[in-house]
């Protein structure tokens, strides 16, 4: 996995090598140099092996994964996203892609097989010509957090219903369209949590928009679990989505949820049942959707146990760690 310092598929990366190493599988992480993640892996009980993953001018990394593997015997490995993809070598091992998007497939072109963690990009592969035998849905699985203690962050007055959406400050996340948003829903404060190249044009936007006294922006936060637990309703925005991890953390811990009906959400949102979806980029049908939840607390606690019913469901450890075993048992066999 070459993945970035920071985001939800390289978080779930994490996960999924410890509980497998937990349930008793061998694991053998292959990472970028990033001393904090093989930190959190080595306190989960494993222990990753790191490598550059430069460029496409890096032609050390190939090298070394393919004496790693060589030495390691997996029956299958897993390349994590794009530069994995691209930089995994074929071998006595059944190569499986990992895909969090819609990815070029040309990265992927010595996989035996892909996976991806919706249907729409299953879907997808099928309509790029991928066969169809050889393409996988498997789910993310989040931190189960209902145990959490809440933690309000320090910013927020008190008492004022508090918002929340976490995630890099990029485009594609639509934050510029939760923050206009916030003119809908007066009284009520936002924190975006997360960083990234948008920060300077959204903190602008919140000034223009007169609303800056009410959003709040600090950057990553260590420790997510209990900012999610003390939200009153999480926002997704996204202009494009392809899952939504923070989603499924927010359906763990019971808290209603709002998003914009991107691929991802659509995916795991059946509108007023577990959370409510509203058109992408319409920021009055996104703060109404905001009001009405901030203003009827048994809407809010229905959505939050539906959320919670599709976490016990589809989208807890158990059931996603036995969807990942029966996939490695089939595929080796192949």
């Amino acid at each position: 996995m070459a993945g970035a310092p920071m985001g939800g598929a390289e978080l779930f990366f994490e996960r999924l090598c410890i509980a497998q190493a937990r349930a008793g599988v061998t694991v053998q992480p292959v990472i970028r140099h990033n001393a904090e993640r093989a930190a959190r892996l080595r306190a989960g009980g494993v222990l990753a092996q790191q490598l550059a993953f430069g460029g496409r001018a890096d032609l050390l990394t190939g090298l070394r994964l393919r004496r790693l593997l060589k030495h390691f015997a997996p029956r299958v490995a897993v390349a994590w996203m794009n530069r994995a993809g691209r930089m995994a070598p074929a071998g006595d091992w059944v190569l499986a892609g990992r895909l969090g998007g819609f990815y070029d497939l040309s990265n992927y072109r010595r996989c035996d097989h892909l996976i991806g963690n919706t249907r729409g990009i299953v879907r997808w592969l099928d309509e790029q010509g991928w066969p169809a035998g050889r393409a996988h849905y498997l789910p993310n699985f989040a931190v189960d957090i209902r145990h959490a203690v809440p933690r309000r962050p320090t910013v927020l007055p008190p008492g004022v219903p508090f918002v929340l959406a976490l995630g890099r400050l990029h485009r594609n996340k639509a934050f510029d369209v939760l923050i206009r948003a916030m003119r809908h829903v007066p009284g009520a404060h936002l924190v975006i949590a997360g960083e990234g190249p948008e920060r300077e044009a959204l903190e602008r936007l919140a000034r223009a928009d007169q609303v800056a006294d009410r959003v709040h922006m600090p950057g990553w936060v260590d420790g997510t679990a209990g900012i999610v637990a003390s939200c009153d309703v999480l926002v997704c925005p996204s202009r494009h989505e392809p899952l939504g991890n923070v989603m499924i953390e927010a359906f763990s811990a019971g808290r209603p949820v709002v998003a914009a009906a991107a691929q991802g959400p659509v995916e795991l949102i059946e509108s007023g049942e577990n959370g409510i979806l509203v058109p992408i980029e319409d920021d009055r049908a996104l703060g109404a959707a905001i009001g009405a939840v901030l203003g009827d607390p048994a809407m809010a606690a229905r959505l939050g146990a539906g959320g919670r019913r599709t976490f016990d469901t589809d989208y807890a450890e158990a059931p996603v760690l036995a969807a990942w075993h029966d996939f490695l048992s089939r595929v080796e066999k192949a």
